[in-house]
């Protein structure tokens, strides 16, 4: 079944004993572990989580299938979660759709799945299984996610501050979150105890990230300009923001490149591929001089390095904010070195 927003999320929040599979699939890797975090909250706080990667189906393509059926150790509910699935895990996916029963959910995360992929199309054919597409909400979308979670912490947000808290986490709903929660401290605010959460309260915490600071350092990395980017990332760590707003406004630079690349591969003029674009006037400049040095290979494999330190900044023991550094001051070497 293929589902939407709405569908998904009471998916998750009532599991139904026959949903044997969530796919969550798309670029927002923050929305889906959001949601597969809310599945295991609803099924109890004893609840068993159960992390399965892509090598462990590689090597045993049936132990989904034996996981969703078993017991727990102590007889309480369980689900298995499946990180960063690939099309490689088709065999597994099947026999856990076709197997004759499987009473523990599984809710497998795929950024990089394909829609036109099989397991997507699998998953929407099976009964069993829910697919939903992961974007990261823009504009109004990302201001009404801010809306949510603030409710869900007791804020009421007014005036613009909906639209600055979407802006400051570049739709990330992790670091969303994270600055609604101070936002919550600081106000003193529950579910049970509203407050409400103005521009002062907002400024009071310093959750604003500038977007001229994320501009300022993305244009150093494309450009190349290493020497610069150390200082870009000074200044972003000195206003109190995260890097992982950078790294998903990074990304989306690139993934537009790798767009406006193709069509240069099949023959388009670089102004012509802005054009058609509608590339915004003020990126104009830079995004010409990376089209111009960048080839589409050097393009996907920046975006997958700028994934993968995300992933791995998400993830706890992390060396954090370092990852983001040099992640960012090794793309802007890559570019630097296509100039010639």
């Amino acid at each position: 079944m293929k589902a939407n927003a709405g569908q998904i999320r009471a998916a998750v929040d009532s599991p139904r004993p026959g949903t044997r599979l969530y796919l969550l699939h798309g670029p927002d890797e923050a929305g889906a572990a959001d949601l597969a975090q809310r599945l295991g909250k609803a099924l109890g706080p004893d609840v068993e989580r159960i992390d399965i990667d892509m090598k462990m189906l590689r090597d045993q393509p049936g132990l989904l299938a034996d996981e969703a059926a078993s017991l727990s150790l102590f007889g309480g509910p369980r689900y298995i979660r499946v990180s960063n699935i690939e099309e490689g895990a088709a065999e597994a996916i099947a026999l856990l759709l076709g197997a004759e029963r499987a009473g523990n959910p599984v809710v497998a995360i795929g950024p990089n799945l394909k829609t036109s992929g099989k397991l997507v199309k699998a998953a929407i054919a099976a009964p069993t299984a829910m697919a939903f597409a992961c974007y990261v909400p823009e504009g109004a979308g990302a201001a009404q996610l801010a809306g949510t979670i603030a409710r869900e912490h007791g804020l009421r947000l007014t005036g613009d501050v909906p639209h600055r808290l979407a802006l400051a986490s570049a739709g990330d709903r992790a670091v969303l979150t994270r600055e609604i929660e101070k936002l919550a401290l600081f106000l003193d605010a529950d579910p049970e105890h509203p407050r409400d959460a103005d521009g002062a309260a907002l400024d009071a915490i310093g959750a604003d990230l500038g977007e001229g600071e994320l501009f300022g350092a993305i244009e150093a990395v494309l450009d190349g300009r290493v020497a610069e980017v150390g200082e870009e990332l000074a200044k972003l760590g000195e206003g109190g923001g995260s890097a992982i707003p950078l790294l998903r406004q990074l990304v989306r630079r690139l993934m537009t490149l790798a767009e406006l690349r193709a069509e240069m591969d099949q023959g388009a003029s670089v102004d012509d591929a802005m054009e058609r674009h509608r590339v915004f006037f003020k990126e104009r400049p830079a995004t010409g001089r990376a089209l111009r040095r960048w080839s589409a290979p050097q393009i996907a494999r920046a975006i997958e390095r700028v994934r993968t330190a995300e992933r791995t900044m998400m993830s706890s023991g992390s060396a954090g904010e370092l990852l983001a550094e040099v992640e960012c001051v090794a793309i802007a070497r890559a570019a630097a070195r296509a100039k010639g």
